[in-house]
């Protein structure tokens, strides 16, 4: 099947009640850097991001700043705008919930599906959250207490329009199997199978309580709820029916965080084949961040700014760090003291000094000018074998493998310094060797032109900044191929005496959040390494998670471990949500005896570090598969 030649990529619509933070960052830097390499692949992009500006929790919002709901969204919604033109982000189009086109495809979808038979109204009864906007199950209260927001929900009884998603249960799980890319990374795929194995349940669509929202069509007594609402956001942008519709309809990515995978992967694709229309290629969903090895949260006060940072160590240096880290998908560990780190080792040194060290070379034996070997040496041939790896570029970027391109393209960047250290360029020109001095110069001239295309869509300022220096125009991905008829011609000379391309910096040791020290306690009696040595660790993916219904502390795992999967009974069900502990890496010990713990047989256990009767689990500082031993 020929591949088409556009590409429709989507992050979620935000939500206005708050200031973005670094999660908002990363969604749409992530969808920022998938435009930019399928641009720089010559199709045609088109990429939307916006914000979610209706439902209960922004009225209340408002009210208690004295503001109308639409003079209060406004605000936040600039906020969210000013920060896209901070990072840089490329989007085509920028959705609100508020815009007439929006309110308008809302009700064509509606009524759509109430053509369909699928709309109809009853009264809906359970316990509704505020601050997720959405009714929550009894089982999965902590405490009595949405583990998310930490706040009771209340009971809610009121008419209600539902939608009949429990007669599209057959046919999702159908369109599944015949599309097993939708749900992405597989590593989502277990949670959802396992939530659809309780059976579709038919769905509460509309609200009379509250009166911020789009009216039902012929019952304006009712609001959408989020699911039209927000959903639909997708659709909208493009102006259902018109040109743009049918050139990028349907979506070829819905980028989300894995916490409303649920409703991307599930509630979405009903809702489409209810109303007839063609359901998204694909839902990839993402993990969340933590600080330090703790979950970020307001009361710690280690919430990420991502203005702060940016201002802080420049934007290219936060892009490097976040896409560097880890593979995208899982969950992350953010390190301020890390990312100086990275900013001084890896991009200071091994991409700035390389990149400044070439042209400052070039300049001083060549006035600037560069001169192309006429025929490939034996030495070059050898080289451009090393850099042959655009096809692995690639298909990288098409599995939103970004750590893996950046290490792909360090690895080139740590063997061109190590060829200068053993050319010896300076020694090679003392020598009176002009003609092997023009070789040396030429591949790493070429050699960084390449890396300087592989890595754009991650570092667009820095690439389009090295490009700029060495007088070459932008290259897309068809160029990024040794002695490529669009590189250097031979007598062209450099744009620049030299290039900074990153400044090092000092960690700020005052930066680092003061808190209280927690007890340490007592150490446990000593043992022998020949004990010790007995306790089979392993690393361990998390698959699925499940509260139990009768237990406010238990939380019942399905655990990957090399080939097979292990049943795991855990007590941290007060410290991570279900979604926070999905697509996990932890660490476990694998050769315990299995034990029955509340009714079912638990086969390991989960190592954590435990601070004042808090688990924090232990995570792997790089990614790693799951089944390798602990050393």
């Amino acid at each position: 099947m020929e591949e088409k030649n556009t590409f429709y990529v989507t992050t979620p619509i935000y939500y206005v009640n708050d200031n973005p933070h670094i999660g908002h960052a990363y969604t749409t830097m992530a969808a920022d850097i998938i435009a930019r390499f399928y641009r720089l692949l010559g199709r045609e992009v088109y990429f939307l991001t916006g914000t979610d500006e209706h439902g209960e929790k922004l009225e209340i919002a408002a009210e208690n700043a004295g503001l109308e709901p639409k003079e209060f969204v406004d605000n936040v919604v600039k906020k969210f705008q000013n920060l896209w033109k901070l990072l840089e982000i490329s989007n085509d189009d920028f959705i609100r919930t508020t815009d007439t086109r929006h309110v308008e495809f809302c009700k064509k979808i509606f009524l759509k599906m109430k053509e369909r038979g699928d709309i109809y109204k009853g009264y809906y009864e359970g316990l509704y959250c505020v601050g997720c906007e959405s009714f929550i199950r009894k089982v999965d209260l902590v405490d009595g207490k949405c583990p998310q927001h930490d706040q009771a929900p209340k009971l809610v009884k009121e008419e209600s329009y539902f939608f009949k998603m429990s007669k599209y249960q057959e046919p999702l799980l159908d369109f599944y199997k015949k599309n097993p890319d939708f749900i992405s990374p597989p590593s989502k795929r277990k949670g959802i199978m396992n939530l659809l194995s309780e059976g579709l349940k038919d769905l509460s669509i509309s609200r009379k309580s509250i009166s911020w929202g789009i009216p039902i069509p012929g019952d304006p007594e009712h609001v959408m709820y989020v699911w039209i609402d927000a959903l639909s956001n997708y659709i909208s942008a493009l102006k259902y029916g018109s040109d743009l519709y049918k050139k990028f309809w349907p979506a070829d990515v819905h980028l989300i965080g894995k916490d409303i995978k649920w409703f991307h992967m599930v509630i979405w694709p009903t809702m489409l084949m209810s109303a007839g229309l063609p359901l998204p290629r694909k839902v990839f969903a993402h993990g969340f961040w933590n600080v330090d090895g703790v979950k970020m949260s307001k009361t710690l006060g280690n919430v990420v700014d991502p203005v702060e940072m940016v201002n802080l160590y420049g934007l290219e240096s936060f892009r490097y760090y976040l896409f560097k880290k880890a593979q995208f998908g899982q969950d992350n560990d953010f390190s301020e003291r890390e990312l100086v780190d990275v900013l001084n080792t890896e991009l200071a040194d091994d991409l700035g000094n390389l990149v400044n060290r070439i042209i400052v070379l070039v300049q001083k034996y060549f006035k600037g000018e560069i001169h192309v070997p006429e025929e490939r040496t034996t030495e070059e041939e050898q080289v451009e074998t090393r850099f042959n790896i655009v096809e692995s570029i690639i298909d990288q970027y098409k599995q939103f493998k970004f750590s893996k391109v950046l290490k792909q393209c360090w690895k080139l960047l740590r063997w061109m310094n190590k060829y200068i250290s053993e050319t010896e360029p300076w020694v090679i020109h003392k020598q009176g060797d002009m003609e092997r001095l023009k070789n040396v110069l030429y591949i790493l001239l070429e050699g960084i032109r390449i890396i300087a295309i592989f890595f754009k869509p991650v570092l667009p300022g820095t690439s389009k900044k090295i490009l700029t220096a060495l007088n070459l125009p932008p290259q897309d991905l068809s160029r990024a191929t040794w002695r490529n008829k669009h590189g250097y011609k031979d007598g062209m000379t450099l744009a620049k005496k030299k290039l900074i391309l990153f400044n090092k910096m000092e960690y700020s040791e005052k930066r680092e959040k003061e808190m209280d020290e927690p007890k340490i306690k007592d150490a446990k009696p000593e043992i022998t390494f020949d004990i010790f040595s007995k306790i089979d660790m392993r690393s361990a993916e998390i698959v699925s998670a499940e509260a139990f219904p009768d237990s406010s502390k238990l939380v019942k795992l399905e655990v990957e471990c090399g080939p097979e999967t292990r049943t795991v009974v855990a007590g941290i069900a007060k410290y991570y949500s279900l979604d926070e502990l999905e697509g996990k890496t932890v660490i476990m010990v694998v050769n315990l005896k299995p034990r029955k713990i509340h009714g079912v047989l638990s086969e390991a256990m989960l190592l954590a570090v435990d601070v004042d009767n808090e688990p924090f689990l232990l995570v792997p500082d790089k990614a790693v598969e799951s089944g390798f031993p602990v050393l």
